[in-house]
Protein backbone atom coordinates (compact mmCIF):
# COMPACT_ATOMS: atom_id res chain seq x y z
CA UNK A 1 0.00 0.00 0.00
CA UNK A 2 0.98 3.15 -0.56
CA UNK A 3 -0.49 7.09 0.34
CA UNK A 4 -1.96 8.81 -2.64
CA UNK A 5 1.01 10.91 -3.28
CA UNK A 6 3.34 8.07 -3.34
CA UNK A 7 5.15 6.71 -6.52
CA UNK A 8 7.45 3.80 -6.83
CA UNK A 9 10.62 4.47 -4.83
CA UNK A 10 13.81 3.34 -5.29
CA UNK A 11 14.82 -0.45 -3.70
CA UNK A 12 17.07 1.06 -1.33
CA UNK A 13 19.20 -1.31 1.43
CA UNK A 14 21.37 -0.43 4.17
CA UNK A 15 21.24 -3.40 6.37
CA UNK A 16 18.37 -5.05 5.47
CA UNK A 17 16.32 -1.91 4.52
CA UNK A 18 14.08 -2.76 1.41
CA UNK A 19 11.35 -0.71 -0.09
CA UNK A 20 10.53 -3.55 -2.16
CA UNK A 21 9.08 -5.31 1.29
CA UNK A 22 5.92 -7.53 -0.10
CA UNK A 23 3.87 -6.84 2.91
CA UNK A 24 0.56 -5.42 2.49
CA UNK A 25 -0.79 -2.88 4.71
CA UNK A 26 -3.60 -2.19 2.87
CA UNK A 27 -5.92 -4.44 4.84
CA UNK A 28 -4.97 -3.22 7.89
CA UNK A 29 -4.94 0.56 7.07
CA UNK A 30 -9.23 0.02 6.09
CA UNK A 31 -10.18 -2.34 9.19
CA UNK A 32 -12.68 0.18 11.31
CA UNK A 33 -11.36 0.95 14.73
CA UNK A 34 -12.21 -1.31 17.40
CA UNK A 35 -15.01 -0.67 19.75
CA UNK A 36 -14.57 -0.21 23.22
CA UNK A 37 -14.98 -3.92 24.35
CA UNK A 38 -12.89 -4.69 20.78
CA UNK A 39 -9.65 -6.69 20.37
CA UNK A 40 -7.33 -3.49 21.06
CA UNK A 41 -8.86 -4.04 24.73
CA UNK A 42 -8.41 -8.16 24.67
CA UNK A 43 -5.65 -9.50 26.48
CA UNK A 44 -3.93 -12.77 25.90
CA UNK A 45 -6.17 -16.23 26.33
CA UNK A 46 -6.45 -16.17 29.93
CA UNK A 47 -5.69 -12.97 31.24
CA UNK A 48 -7.77 -9.85 32.34
CA UNK A 49 -6.99 -7.09 30.22
CA UNK A 50 -4.35 -6.32 27.36
CA UNK A 51 -0.78 -6.75 29.27
CA UNK A 52 0.99 -3.58 30.28
CA UNK A 53 3.36 -2.13 27.38
CA UNK A 54 6.68 -1.64 27.91
CA UNK A 55 7.89 1.37 29.70
CA UNK A 56 4.03 1.88 30.13
CA UNK A 57 2.13 4.50 32.14
CA UNK A 58 0.05 7.48 31.07
CA UNK A 59 2.60 9.85 32.54
CA UNK A 60 5.90 8.24 31.30
CA UNK A 61 4.07 8.06 27.63
CA UNK A 62 3.29 11.72 28.05
CA UNK A 63 6.76 12.71 29.05
CA UNK A 64 7.97 10.29 25.51
CA UNK A 65 5.80 11.91 23.42
CA UNK A 66 7.40 9.91 20.39
CA UNK A 67 6.20 6.34 21.63
CA UNK A 68 2.79 5.57 20.50
CA UNK A 69 1.22 2.00 21.16
CA UNK A 70 0.09 0.46 18.20
CA UNK A 71 -3.79 0.01 17.78
CA UNK A 72 -6.20 -0.99 15.05
CA UNK A 73 -7.56 2.05 15.68
CA UNK A 74 -4.85 4.10 15.67
CA UNK A 75 -2.50 2.13 13.06
CA UNK A 76 -3.91 4.30 10.25
CA UNK A 77 -2.74 7.51 11.38
CA UNK A 78 0.46 6.02 11.91
CA UNK A 79 0.76 4.81 8.24
CA UNK A 80 0.16 8.26 7.09
CA UNK A 81 2.48 9.93 9.48
CA UNK A 82 4.75 7.94 7.61
CA UNK A 83 4.56 10.48 4.62
CA UNK A 84 6.05 13.09 6.46
CA UNK A 85 8.62 10.98 9.51
CA UNK A 86 9.69 7.05 9.12
CA UNK A 87 7.63 5.64 11.60
CA UNK A 88 9.75 2.52 13.39
CA UNK A 89 7.49 -0.31 14.83
CA UNK A 90 8.47 -2.66 17.56
CA UNK A 91 6.38 -5.76 17.56
CA UNK A 92 6.73 -7.21 21.10
CA UNK A 93 5.05 -10.31 23.15
CA UNK A 94 4.19 -10.24 26.92
CA UNK A 95 5.92 -13.62 26.92
CA UNK A 96 9.00 -12.52 25.95
CA UNK A 97 11.07 -9.77 28.36
CA UNK A 98 13.67 -9.66 26.09
CA UNK A 99 11.49 -7.63 23.49
CA UNK A 100 9.83 -5.29 26.48
CA UNK A 101 13.75 -4.04 27.07
CA UNK A 102 14.55 -3.49 23.35
CA UNK A 103 11.37 -1.76 23.25
CA UNK A 104 12.34 1.04 26.01
CA UNK A 105 16.15 0.79 24.04
CA UNK A 106 14.10 2.00 21.12
CA UNK A 107 12.06 4.48 23.55
CA UNK A 108 15.51 6.24 24.33
CA UNK A 109 17.34 6.10 20.90
CA UNK A 110 14.16 7.39 19.24
CA UNK A 111 14.19 10.54 21.46
CA UNK A 112 17.79 11.34 20.58
CA UNK A 113 16.57 11.76 17.20
CA UNK A 114 15.14 15.23 17.61
CA UNK A 115 11.61 14.35 16.33
CA UNK A 116 12.85 13.03 13.23
CA UNK A 117 11.75 9.40 14.14
CA UNK A 118 8.64 8.15 15.91
CA UNK A 119 8.46 4.68 17.62
CA UNK A 120 5.20 2.81 17.56
CA UNK A 121 5.01 -0.46 20.11
CA UNK A 122 2.95 -3.48 19.14
CA UNK A 123 1.57 -6.31 21.14
CA UNK A 124 1.39 -9.02 19.10
CA UNK A 125 -1.34 -10.28 21.32
CA UNK A 126 -3.51 -7.73 20.85
CA UNK A 127 -2.90 -7.11 17.36
CA UNK A 128 -2.60 -10.14 15.63
CA UNK A 129 -2.81 -8.83 12.45
CA UNK A 130 -0.08 -6.88 12.37
CA UNK A 131 2.18 -9.50 13.00
CA UNK A 132 0.81 -12.07 9.87
CA UNK A 133 1.36 -8.86 8.08
CA UNK A 134 4.97 -7.96 8.39
CA UNK A 135 5.17 -11.96 8.46
CA UNK A 136 7.38 -11.66 11.80
CA UNK A 137 8.31 -15.00 12.78
CA UNK A 138 9.79 -13.97 16.29
CA UNK A 139 9.70 -11.13 19.20
CA UNK A 140 10.91 -8.77 19.28
CA UNK A 141 10.82 -7.35 15.71
CA UNK A 142 11.46 -4.25 14.25
CA UNK A 143 10.24 -2.62 11.27
CA UNK A 144 9.61 0.52 9.67
CA UNK A 145 7.23 2.09 7.67
CA UNK A 146 8.22 5.03 4.80
CA UNK A 147 5.39 6.49 2.79
CA UNK A 148 3.00 3.53 3.70
CA UNK A 149 6.11 1.19 2.75
CA UNK A 150 7.97 -1.36 4.60
CA UNK A 151 11.32 -1.42 5.80
CA UNK A 152 12.56 -4.22 7.24
CA UNK A 153 15.16 -3.60 10.04
CA UNK A 154 15.85 -6.35 12.55
CA UNK A 155 14.73 -9.57 13.97
CA UNK A 156 15.41 -10.63 17.62
CA UNK A 157 17.58 -8.26 19.79
CA UNK A 158 20.33 -5.69 18.44
CA UNK A 159 22.95 -3.63 19.99
CA UNK A 160 22.55 0.14 20.68
CA UNK A 161 25.33 1.24 17.95
CA UNK A 162 23.77 -1.33 15.30
CA UNK A 163 20.33 0.41 15.69
CA UNK A 164 21.63 3.55 15.63
CA UNK A 165 23.27 2.70 12.10
CA UNK A 166 19.99 1.11 10.68
CA UNK A 167 18.22 4.46 12.01
CA UNK A 168 20.67 6.68 10.21
CA UNK A 169 20.44 4.65 6.59
CA UNK A 170 16.82 4.47 7.38
CA UNK A 171 17.11 8.45 7.29
CA UNK A 172 18.82 8.49 4.25
CA UNK A 173 16.11 6.17 3.00
CA UNK A 174 13.35 8.60 3.64
CA UNK A 175 15.38 11.30 2.93
CA UNK A 176 15.82 9.96 -0.60
CA UNK A 177 11.90 9.09 -0.88
CA UNK A 178 10.89 13.11 0.44
CA UNK A 179 10.38 11.85 3.65
CA UNK A 180 12.25 14.54 5.56
CA UNK A 181 10.21 16.11 8.37
CA UNK A 182 10.18 16.38 12.33
CA UNK A 183 7.77 16.27 14.98
CA UNK A 184 7.89 18.67 17.25
CA UNK A 185 8.07 18.28 21.09
CA UNK A 186 4.46 17.63 21.76
CA UNK A 187 4.35 14.51 20.02
CA UNK A 188 2.84 12.78 16.66
CA UNK A 189 -0.79 15.10 17.01
CA UNK A 190 0.78 18.24 18.50
CA UNK A 191 2.12 20.00 14.57
CA UNK A 192 2.97 19.86 11.58
CA UNK A 193 6.40 18.26 11.07
CA UNK A 194 9.38 21.18 9.63
CA UNK A 195 10.37 20.20 6.79
CA UNK A 196 13.92 19.75 5.92
CA UNK A 197 14.80 20.88 2.05
CA UNK A 198 17.03 18.44 -0.07
CA UNK A 199 20.53 19.91 -1.61
CA UNK A 200 19.14 21.30 -5.03
CA UNK A 201 20.75 18.23 -6.93
CA UNK A 202 19.63 15.57 -4.36
CA UNK A 203 15.88 17.14 -4.86
CA UNK A 204 16.46 16.78 -8.46
CA UNK A 205 17.23 13.42 -8.25
CA UNK A 206 14.44 12.59 -6.02
CA UNK A 207 12.08 14.34 -8.44
CA UNK A 208 13.26 12.45 -11.22
CA UNK A 209 13.22 9.31 -9.15
CA UNK A 210 9.62 10.36 -8.98
CA UNK A 211 8.52 10.21 -12.56
CA UNK A 212 10.52 7.16 -13.11
CA UNK A 213 13.38 8.98 -15.21
CA UNK A 214 16.42 7.31 -13.70
CA UNK A 215 19.05 7.97 -15.86
CA UNK A 216 17.75 11.57 -15.02
CA UNK A 217 18.35 10.95 -11.18
CA UNK A 218 21.37 9.46 -12.12
CA UNK A 219 22.65 12.28 -14.02
CA UNK A 220 21.58 14.79 -11.09
CA UNK A 221 23.80 12.91 -8.78
CA UNK A 222 26.78 12.45 -11.07
CA UNK A 223 26.19 16.27 -10.51
CA UNK A 224 26.45 16.48 -7.14
CA UNK A 225 29.59 14.41 -6.66
CA UNK A 226 31.21 15.97 -9.43
CA UNK A 227 30.57 19.33 -7.06
CA UNK A 228 31.47 17.62 -4.14
CA UNK A 229 33.65 14.28 -4.14
CA UNK A 230 32.62 13.51 -0.46
CA UNK A 231 29.19 13.54 -0.83
CA UNK A 232 28.08 10.27 0.93
CA UNK A 233 24.83 10.43 -0.19
CA UNK A 234 25.19 11.29 -3.37
CA UNK A 235 27.37 8.31 -3.87
CA UNK A 236 24.74 5.97 -2.33
CA UNK A 237 22.05 7.23 -4.19
CA UNK A 238 23.64 7.17 -7.52
CA UNK A 239 24.45 3.63 -6.42
CA UNK A 240 20.38 2.74 -5.60
CA UNK A 241 19.24 4.53 -8.95
CA UNK A 242 21.02 2.57 -11.15
CA UNK A 243 20.37 -0.53 -9.22
CA UNK A 244 16.89 0.51 -9.80
CA UNK A 245 17.15 1.16 -13.77
CA UNK A 246 18.88 -2.48 -13.68
CA UNK A 247 15.76 -3.81 -12.08
CA UNK A 248 12.99 -2.50 -14.45
CA UNK A 249 13.86 -5.27 -16.78
CA UNK A 250 14.43 -7.69 -14.29
CA UNK A 251 11.00 -9.28 -13.18
CA UNK A 252 8.32 -12.13 -13.31
CA UNK A 253 9.38 -14.54 -15.53
CA UNK A 254 12.64 -12.53 -16.73
CA UNK A 255 13.75 -12.87 -13.33
CA UNK A 256 13.37 -16.95 -13.07
CA UNK A 257 14.97 -17.67 -16.60
CA UNK A 258 18.14 -15.22 -15.06
CA UNK A 259 18.17 -17.37 -11.74
CA UNK A 260 18.55 -20.43 -13.93
CA UNK A 261 20.87 -19.20 -16.32
CA UNK A 262 23.38 -18.24 -13.47
CA UNK A 263 22.65 -21.72 -11.95
CA UNK A 264 23.37 -23.49 -14.98
CA UNK A 265 26.37 -20.80 -15.84
CA UNK A 266 28.50 -20.00 -12.49
CA UNK A 267 31.01 -17.60 -14.65
CA UNK A 268 28.16 -15.87 -16.58
CA UNK A 269 28.85 -12.82 -15.69
CA UNK A 270 25.60 -10.78 -16.64
CA UNK A 271 23.35 -13.57 -15.11
CA UNK A 272 25.58 -13.33 -11.57
CA UNK A 273 25.35 -9.89 -11.45
CA UNK A 274 21.49 -9.91 -12.34
CA UNK A 275 20.79 -11.99 -9.73
CA UNK A 276 22.71 -10.70 -7.31
CA UNK A 277 20.95 -7.00 -8.23
CA UNK A 278 18.03 -9.59 -7.65
CA UNK A 279 18.67 -10.50 -4.44
CA UNK A 280 19.65 -7.14 -2.89
CA UNK A 281 16.31 -6.05 -3.74
CA UNK A 282 15.05 -8.48 -2.10
CA UNK A 283 16.92 -8.51 1.32
CA UNK A 284 19.20 -11.17 0.49
CA UNK A 285 22.33 -9.27 1.03
CA UNK A 286 24.49 -12.12 2.13
CA UNK A 287 23.38 -14.11 -1.05
CA UNK A 288 23.93 -10.73 -3.50
CA UNK A 289 27.43 -10.07 -2.22
CA UNK A 290 28.54 -13.33 -1.67
CA UNK A 291 27.69 -14.63 -5.10
CA UNK A 292 29.93 -11.87 -6.74
CA UNK A 293 32.79 -12.29 -4.50
CA UNK A 294 32.67 -16.06 -5.84
CA UNK A 295 32.42 -14.89 -9.37
CA UNK A 296 35.98 -12.97 -8.26
CA UNK A 297 37.60 -15.66 -7.02
CA UNK A 298 37.12 -17.68 -10.22
CA UNK A 299 38.02 -15.49 -12.71
CA UNK A 300 40.54 -13.04 -14.08
CA UNK A 301 40.82 -10.08 -16.52
CA UNK A 302 38.31 -7.68 -17.79
CA UNK A 303 35.01 -9.24 -15.99
CA UNK A 304 36.78 -9.31 -12.67
CA UNK A 305 37.51 -5.74 -12.41
CA UNK A 306 33.53 -5.53 -13.84
CA UNK A 307 32.60 -7.66 -11.06
CA UNK A 308 34.54 -6.13 -8.58
CA UNK A 309 33.28 -2.36 -9.63
CA UNK A 310 29.69 -3.66 -9.30
CA UNK A 311 30.24 -5.51 -5.96
CA UNK A 312 31.87 -1.86 -4.62
CA UNK A 313 28.87 -0.19 -5.62
CA UNK A 314 26.11 -2.64 -4.04
CA UNK A 315 28.20 -1.88 -0.92
CA UNK A 316 27.45 1.18 -1.13
CA UNK A 317 23.67 0.73 -1.78
CA UNK A 318 23.54 -1.79 1.22
CA UNK A 319 25.88 0.76 3.98
CA UNK A 320 29.37 0.56 4.01
CA UNK A 321 29.19 0.33 8.13
CA UNK A 322 26.76 -2.91 7.67
CA UNK A 323 28.54 -6.36 8.97
CA UNK A 324 27.66 -8.05 6.09
CA UNK A 325 29.68 -5.48 3.94
CA UNK A 326 32.57 -5.56 6.59
CA UNK A 327 32.15 -9.69 5.48
CA UNK A 328 31.88 -9.12 1.90
CA UNK A 329 35.23 -6.88 1.82
CA UNK A 330 37.06 -9.37 4.21
CA UNK A 331 36.33 -12.46 1.09
CA UNK A 332 37.15 -9.93 -1.62
CA UNK A 333 40.40 -9.35 0.20
CA UNK A 334 40.70 -12.74 0.34
CA UNK A 335 39.99 -13.76 -3.73
CA UNK A 336 42.10 -10.68 -4.62
CA UNK A 337 45.39 -11.26 -2.87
Amino acid sequence: MTTPASRPVPPVAASPLNLRGAVDLSALKQRPAPSAAGPADAGPAGSAGAPEAPGAGAAEHSARPLRVDVTEGNFQELVELSAQVPVVIALWASYSPGSGQLVDVLEDIVESYDGQLVLGAADIDVFPQLAQAFQVQAVPTAVAVVKGQPVPLFQGGAEEQQIRSLFDELLKVAAANGVTGRIGAGGPGSAEPEALPLPPLHQAAFDAIEAGHYEAAAAAYRQALNEMPSDAEAKAGLAQVELMARLQSLSGPESDDLRRLAADEPDNLDAQLGVADLDIAGGHIEDALGRIVAFIGRNFGPERETARVRLLELFDVVGTGDERVAKARQGLARVLF
